[in-house]
């Protein structure tokens, strides 16, 4: 193996993801170039897209064209975001949003410009409010419609919720 091809495993957050580009770059905890980050990688790991600033874990290369990520192992909310605002969670006791079971669902729709959107969880049609600062404190910055993904839900004043939102290949992966 070359040390073009070594593999690195390093943590970092998320200098800027543009899923229209298909493209962001990484800043390793450690310094260092950034890090090129692209949505088929961020994709095999289960995302669409990735918050500004939210912490991951990634192998990477060096490669000719500078460091690449090969694979995402962990993405983590950004650690300076304030409190979502959302009275509807802010009144819920903290325990039964973290009992809540991840259910499997997909995006109905999700306008980032509105703020929020919908999903379903499988063998259910009522819809699941998705607001999109349940998104950013779960590490996403927007999803597609007919994405799959895991989804905490609460019955909110106003209906069914999302508390807490993940890919559905990310959760499949913490419990293994």
């Amino acid at each position: 193996m070359t040390e073009e091809e070594e593999i690195l495993r390093v943590r970092g957050r998320v200098k800027w993801f543009d899923p229209v580009k298909g493209f962001g770059f990484v800043l390793a905890d450690e310094g260092g170039p950034d890090i090129l980050l692209h949505a088929n990688v961020l994709r095999n790991f289960g995302q669409s897209s990735i918050a500004d600033r939210a912490g991951v874990l990634l192998d990477i290369q060096t490669t000719s064209r500078g460091r690449q990520a090969v694979q995402v192992h962990a993405i983590e909310p950004p650690d300076d975001m304030e409190q979502s605002g959302l009275a509807d969670l802010e009144e819920i006791d903290p325990e039964l949003i973290r009992a809540a079971p991840l259910l499997p669902a997909r995006v109905k729709w999700f306008d980032k410009g509105k703020g929020f959107g919908f999903a379903n969880t499988f063998g259910s049609a009522e819809d699941v409010f998705l607001h999109v600062e349940v998104l950013r404190r779960s590490g996403l910055a927007d999803v597609q419609p007919g994405e799959a993904l895991a989804i905490r839900v609460i019955d909110g004043k106003r209906g069914r919720m999302a508390t807490e939102v993940c890919g559905w290949e990310a959760a499949l992966h913490s419990r293994e």
